[in-house]
């Protein structure tokens, strides 16, 4: 069974360092590449308002890496609508990588290799950030509903590393399943500290003080829809990564350790045509 922590506490670096203890993330990390940890910056709203991801979460992530001997780490992130560094530096993560001496990178900048997906359910090319195809990845999305992808969790937030972003909008969620077979996350931490509820940019915050983490980025994501009160049926981006092999999206098959879900779930509120939009693609 996949094995998914969820960790609740006031220290965000704290409960991320204890969330990948508790699933031994640093077992599914190779020491000989470098390691990629992906934040969510869609924009460059300050975390509190429940849109890009905490600071603290990334800090937490490079303190367990550093603890287990990683230090070819690099931060990287290319945000849809903002100046990446921007929201790099509204975050916090520019303290945290002069901190830890860590890179910055932003992808949006990188250079971009075409890639053709095995097996495509939609996407047939796409190019992506070497940066991310030369490293292991560490997916750090934010707690929060899609309007038209149901959730955007640790899969999703893979297409922060690839151009044009537009050109995924169409079937989605065979897109996003195809992109998560080239650039697979080794591990997914959801920042839940601050939550979001309505839709991806909505910017209603919900306090959760929770870190939910796994080596297997499909049951995480699963897990995280779960806590918003989405079921997973809602995710077809969820499903299409199982049938391609990319992990588990049923609870049933999914340990949940640490907090018990029912004691943290919420059912979070959505826009009015988020589930309408959900099953398109």
């Amino acid at each position: 069974m996949a094995r998914v922590a969820i960790v609740k506490g006031l220290d965000p670096v704290d409960s991320t360092v204890k969330a990948l203890e508790i699933v031994d993330a640093c077992k599914t990390l190779p020491q000989d590449r470098p390691i990629l940890v992906k934040p969510n910056y869609l924009n460059a709203s300050h975390p509190s308002m429940g849109i890009t991801t905490d600071g603290r979460v990334v800090e937490g992530v490079v303190k367990y890496l550093k603890l287990h001997g990683f230090n070819s780490i690099v931060i990287g992130e290319g945000s849809g609508f903002a100046d990446t560094f921007e929201a790099f530096k509204v975050a916090g993560v520019d303290a945290v990588a002069e901190k830890w001496n860590v890179r910055l990178v932003d992808l949006n900048r990188d250079v971009f290799i075409e890639v053709e997906p095995r097996n495509p359910l939609a996407l047939k090319r796409v190019k992506v950030a070497r940066t991310a195809l030369e490293s292991a990845i560490i997916s750090v999305p934010k707690l929060k509903p899609h309007r038209q992808a149901g959730v955007t969790l640790s899969i999703k937030n893979m297409m922060g590393v690839m151009t044009p972003k537009g050109s995924m909008h169409i079937h989605l969620h065979k897109n996003i399943a195809d992109l998560a077979s080239i650039v697979k996350p080794s591990v997914a931490v959801i920042d839940g500290v601050i939550a979001g509820e309505g839709h991806e940019s909505a910017g209603n915050p919900v306090r959760m003080d929770l870190v939910i983490a796994g080596v297997d980025p499909v049951a995480v994501d699963a897990v995280g829809a779960a806590v918003m009160g989405i079921p997973v049926e809602e995710v077809k981006h969820l499903q299409y990564a199982e049938e391609k092999g990319l992990g588990t999206c049923r609870l049933d098959q999914i340990e949940i350790v640490g907090e018990p879900l029912d004691k943290v779930k919420r059912r979070f509120r959505r826009s009015i045509l988020s589930k309408f939009l959900s099953q398109i693609g």
